[in-house]
């Protein structure tokens, strides 16, 4: 909850429990939420008889709904006019003002290919990577592309005509027009643009009527030549029961993964939201959120919205308001996210390389060997794109295609190394590839 407003709206909802709806619509309706200060929760009523009956008949009501809605004890206090009322606490929402543009996006190591690919997309006027696939999982940013395509292309080519849906949307349309015999208006609509963003493209998923509409109107605006980009929380070939075809058209371009931000990009994100906010908070706070928050990016920016919301109430944002503003969403065994460089660095630790050696272009035998091994396990435990593998070794999408073929061949027929790579694997993620 971020504002006055929002805190008084779940109030309402718990007395509404509480009471019949006659009673509420006579009583608490008139009643105002001027400001919390420390545990007092103060309202404005706007006459002497309203404050005599609320403090007589509901204030234990609207105490307990503090309570519950704020999760620390409140002490209710009811004023009117003549007990010279508080003003309301400025309090500015900003979320609105948060737009999810490039200038927003805060790039990492985990999310640097796939920014550069929708930059690239956003910038050209010519069709480059078509179509574009980003995939990772929820909360990792892939919305945040999407809008950044439409935001940069809109204000570079305003002539081009821009669609911006997502998946279920789409199917919404789809699934009306056919029961209403109107399909000539989805491909009005979708055919006839410069270009095409979908968002949640998954949810094709075991709907072979959606699935034919959405074939037809890609290869439409692909044969147009129109750009097209998706996204997904899983890559094309992982989509359960869509149609090989299908697949086949999203993998013609390039795919692009987003993987769970590294501690230095969890810093930034946060920094950045709360500046947007125009809401200062201490480094130490930034980092102990940074570093007990590590999966989802909205999470993070959920935290600094409830880090504000709570300067309403206390003067100082400690470690422990911090501390309790995470609880419910900390877990204390989640892992650090697996990045290349953990998975290069366990690579390392088996078979006695230094990291350095690996991403350095040196051809002795067991440094190579050792990088094409770091190449194989990044491909097997994240399944990102070639490209991206190879962008972070410096290396061609078909040095990775031959590393990763050739280590695939070596483990088949040599125990001795299927066990060494196993070993690397397992450390890697704490399971075996046989889990």
């Amino acid at each position: 909850m971020e504002t006055l407003q929002e805190v008084w709206q779940e109030v309402c909802k718990y007395c509404k429990t509480q009471v019949n709806e006659v009673t509420f619509n006579a009583w608490f309706t008139n009643i105002t939420l001027q400001k919390i200060e420390g545990s007092n929760a103060i309202l404005y009523v706007n006459t002497p008889f309203l404050k005599s009956i609320i403090n007589d008949n509901y204030k234990d009501i609207l105490t307990d709904a503090f309570t519950e809605v704020l999760k620390f004890p409140v002490k209710v206090i009811i004023i009117t006019e003549e007990d010279k009322p508080i003003s309301p606490i400025k309090f500015v929402d900003t979320s609105e003002q948060y737009e999810y543009t490039f200038d927003t996006f805060i790039m990492g190591s985990s999310n640097r290919f796939a920014h550069a690919a929708a930059l690239a997309v956003a910038e050209n006027d010519k069709i480059v990577y078509n179509p574009l696939f980003i995939w990772g999982n929820s909360g990792l940013g892939k919305t945040h592309l999407l809008s950044a395509i439409s935001s940069r292309i809109k204000e570079k080519y305003p002539d081009k005509k821009i669609v911006y849906t997502t998946c279920e949307a789409f199917a919404n349309e789809v699934f009306h027009c056919l029961q209403n015999g109107t399909m000539h208006k989805i491909r009005e609509k979708y055919r006839n643009v410069d270009v095409f963003l979908v968002d949640d493209v998954q949810f094709l998923s075991r709907r072979e009527a959606l699935q034919e509409e959405f074939f037809n109107t890609f290869n439409d605006l692909y044969e147009k030549r129109k750009q097209i980009v998706l996204t997904s929380d899983c890559p094309p070939k992982d989509i359960d029961d869509i149609p090989e075809r299908l697949v086949g058209r999203f993998e013609a371009g390039i795919i692009a993964d987003i993987q769970p931000p590294e501690f230095e990009t969890r810093v930034g994100i946060l920094k950045r939201k709360a500046q947007l906010m125009n809401f200062d908070l201490p480094e130490d706070i930034l980092i102990y959120i940074a570093d007990n928050v590590k999966s989802n990016i909205r999470q993070l920016e959920g935290v600094i919205k409830k880090l504000q919301a709570y300067s309403m109430i206390y003067d100082n944002i400690t470690l422990s308001v911090a501390e309790n503003a995470i609880r419910d969403i900390k877990r204390d065994d989640e892992p650090e996210p697996i990045t290349f460089k953990k998975i290069i660095e366990g690579v390392s630790n088996v078979y006695n390389v230094s990291v350095d050696d690996i991403y350095s272009q040196r051809q002795d035998a067991e440094i190579s060997h050792a990088r094409q091994v770091a190449m194989y396990v990044i491909r097997k435990i994240t399944g990102a794109s070639l490209k991206n593998i190879g962008k972070e070794f410096d290396k061609d999408y078909s040095t990775v295609i031959y590393s990763c073929n050739k280590i695939e061949k070596l483990i088949a027929k040599n125990d001795i190394e299927e066990r060494k790579v196993e070993k690397a694997i397992r450390n890697i993620t704490g399971k075996s590839t046989r889990d």
